[in-house]
């Protein structure tokens, strides 16, 4: 490229109403897609399901209708499951990088990755495994659970321990996080694509 164009690129670049002005398209195509994304896993039938708390029907089709995710999982009466991952994606955010070398603005987003998601989903039951990625990968016990008001930490039913209330009923794994994150990733590398 000719240096005096890269000298105008520069000088545009380090410009304090330039940037401003590609702050501002930056923030509202990014809130855009990260709204968008916020309200589609709110809005997914998993994330609804457990919402629901003990009331809520298998509306995510993951039990075959036996009990609900809330219930099945085990989630203490009351508490809300989902609040932390909420809260994790509205943190998502980003930065502008100028490049004064190559003439071009870099924006790095700052998103949580589906390992981070499943740190802060800690299955009630069983230390170290994450309920959101059995969601997708699976959780054993269904042929177990028993509809039982007492003892019960959800406040719906329990696992049996002594015998196999349902032989061959299975849980159904279902995507989730991993499947959300990526095409919430994939949005966002078209964002970065935009000529400003």
């Amino acid at each position: 490229m000719n240096p005096e164009w890269i000298k105008m690129f520069q000088d545009l670049q380090a410009d304090r109403e330039y940037q401003r002005e590609i702050n501002k398209i930056i923030d509202q195509e990014f809130n855009k897609i990260k709204n968008e994304f916020i309200e589609e896993f709110m809005n997914h039938p998993i994330t609804q399901e457990i919402k629901g708390g003990i009331a809520a029907t298998n509306i995510s089709g993951t039990l075959g209708g036996i009990t609900n995710l809330y219930s099945f999982i085990g989630f203490d009466e009351g508490t809300d499951p989902i609040r932390p991952i909420e809260e994790l994606l509205k943190k998502s955010n980003y930065r502008i990088i100028y490049n004064n070398k190559s003439v071009d603005a870099t924006v790095i987003f700052d998103i949580p990755t589906a390992a981070q998601i499943f740190e802060i989903t800690p299955m009630p039951w069983a230390i170290g495994r994450s309920w959101a990625r059995g969601i997708e990968t699976g959780i054993s016990g269904l042929g177990y659970y028993l509809k039982k008001t007492k003892n019960s930490r959800s406040g719906l039913g329990v696992q049996s321990t002594t015998q196999q209330i349902r032989p061959g009923a299975a849980f159904r794994n279902s995507k989730y996080i991993s499947d959300l994150i990526n095409r919430f990733n994939k949005e966002l590398k078209q964002l970065n694509k935009l000529n400003i």
